[in-house]
């Protein structure tokens, strides 16, 4: 993953909707209607939310019939938990050294 591959991971998961949508599918796969159906917006707000996280490669989707199922995308996150993990280890070390 490069930087601007990370930057669309972390600004994909900005949004509170984003989010919402992303822990949803931590269950598993769900329809765009079941995605939608509690979040007070309108049906094409959450396809531009979806778009958003399907843009940062985080889910896709896959159609049966007229309905669209989206699922997370295995190893989407990855890359920024590494990121996250070596400023953890290094942030740690700094504040150890303060003691």
């Amino acid at each position: 993953m490069n930087d601007d591959q990370l930057g669309a991971v972390f600004a994909a998961l900005a949004d509170p909707t984003r989010r919402a949508i992303a822990e949803r599918l931590c269950e598993g796969e769900a329809s765009v209607t079941e995605l939608a159906e509690p979040f007070d917006v309108t049906l094409p707000a959450i396809l531009k939310h979806l778009r958003v996280l399907e843009d940062a490669k985080v889910l896709e989707h896959r159609k049966a019939g007229r309905v669209r199922y989206c699922r997370l995308v295995a190893g989407a996150f990855d890359e920024a938990e590494q990121w996250l993990a070596y400023y953890r280890r290094f942030w740690t070390q700094r504040l150890a050294r303060l003691h």
